[in-house]
């Protein structure tokens, strides 16, 4: 990793240092992607055929799972596994059910009643990655809100392995959310199938679900083009650590690695106003590096990721905001005191003993949060994310007699007459 001093950098160098690995390679992924949702629409189930065995190195007649894998699952997955899901299935649904909008009826002026009434979306698409690391928990986070919005229809989709399988983990934890139609596609290729439906795969009116970056920027072309919504952009994993002298170098960089080791296109930054706290998470992490099954993987991540040297705490935060990481974990001796100082982040995590990985798995917050900058405008995953909320209102005579008025006005200043005639008319007609 690289150590530099923010205010040794011009602005050209600050912007540089801040740059997501995906961004500098935005354009070839486009076209490739383009180039895939393009034969997956003109071709249908054909098509993901040819591309799962180009990608995925498996041929498949059958992309749906069927009960009989269900059931193989099923007995796959150790038992200690399935409790810790079940655990973490059950605190998710404890957040997220605590956090679910209301209807809400009020009176606005006398005989004018307006109303928000919310509606599940009515089907919904899933992505669930399982390229070189399954993510059952990513199942877990999208099933349980979409459980709890009521959507009519949901539809998973993930990788399949090289023997044709889905991963037994993430077919259990589809079961524990009431997710019972898998189809055994991954990449740019399911969002594509999902957005616009083949012969196999139906259509969906949102997708959900993280990804690399071709699983990102299908989402967003699939969105642009009015195919399908999206959820947001939630690409290449991605932590920003504030840290000050008193953290435990050890844990900084167990937590930079937990992110490095997602994909080589991850990306992980400390700020701190301590030299000697950067030097020693430097040497904490290529220790703890050698260690990994996945060092490879994480050292690509690690050569566009920055230790960063700020003149103060407060400086970090404002390097954070200009950020919006992913993740924000706040290695700090009182880290709530800080916490009116985060102004955009995915999710923050306070203190030494909260490592993102809780959130990852089981904390019951959701880790499907926005990546690359998204978190300035987006929000992770809620059920109000798989629903519809409706405005409705209600006039009386007495109701338009009071309020038509200033609705007249409004309409003549704008130099719409129809809106205006609508109004008078029945001006004219109350009693």
């Amino acid at each position: 990793m690289n150590i530099l001093d923010w205010n040794a950098l011009d602005a050209d160098a600050q912007a540089r240092a801040l740059t997501r690995p995906v961004q500098a390679v935005a354009a070839q992924t486009r076209e490739s992607v383009a180039a895939l949702i393009e034969q997956v629409r003109g071709v249908g189930d054909p098509a993901l055929r040819e591309i799962t065995a180009r990608f995925d190195g498996v041929a498949l007649e059958r992309f749906e799972v069927g009960e009989a894998e269900f059931a193989a699952a099923e007995l796959a997955v150790p038992a200690e596994l399935r409790i810790a899901l079940q655990q973490a299935a059950g605190r998710i649904d404890a957040y997220h059910r605590a956090g679910m909008a209301q209807p809400y009826r009020v009176e606005t002026a006398p005989g004018v009643v307006c109303e928000k009434i919310i509606r599940p979306i009515g089907r919904v698409g899933l992505y669930v990655p399982a390229g070189s690391a399954p993510l059952p928990s990513t199942a877990l986070m999208l099933g349980v809100p979409a459980k709890l919005a009521g959507c009519r229809e949901v539809v998973l989709c993930t990788p399949p392995r090289r023997d044709g399988t889905a991963d037994p983990a993430v077919l259990v934890a589809a079961r524990l959310t009431g997710v019972h139609r898998v189809y055994k596609i991954g990449g740019a290729q399911a969002i594509a199938a999902m957005a616009w439906g083949t012969e196999t795969v139906p259509s969906c009116d949102k997708l959900f679900g993280p990804g690399n970056s071709y699983v990102t920027e299908a989402k967003q072309q699939v969105a642009q083009a009015g195919a399908a919504a999206i959820d947001m952009p939630a690409g290449p994993s991605e932590v920003l650590v504030i840290a000050d002298a008193g953290a435990t170098a050890a844990f900084v960089a167990a937590d930079l690695l937990s992110q490095a080791e997602h994909g080589p296109d991850s990306q992980v930054i400390l700020l701190s106003d301590d030299a000697g706290l950067i030097a020693a998470v430097q040497a904490e992490v290529e220790t703890q590096v050698a260690r990994l099954a996945r060092q490879d993987i994480a050292r690509q991540a690690l050569a566009a990721s920055q230790l960063i040297k700020v003149a103060s705490i407060e400086q970090a935060f404002a390097v954070s905001n200009r950020y919006a990481p992913e993740h924000l974990i706040l290695a700090l001796r009182e880290p709530r005191r800080w916490l009116d100082h985060v102004e955009a982040a995915g999710s923050v995590f306070l203190g030494d003993y909260t490592p993102e990985a809780l959130g990852d798995y089981c904390s019951g917050t959701n880790h499907v949060l926005p990546t690359a900058g998204a978190a300035r405008a987006y929000s992770g995953v809620s059920v109000a994310s798989f629903q519809n909320q409706i405005s409705v209102q209600a006039a009386s005579a007495e109701g338009i007699a009071g309020i038509g008025p200033c609705a007249l006005v409004m309409a003549r200043a704008e130099g719409l007459d129809a809106h205006a005639n609508a109004v008078a008319l029945r001006l004219g007609a109350a009693p």
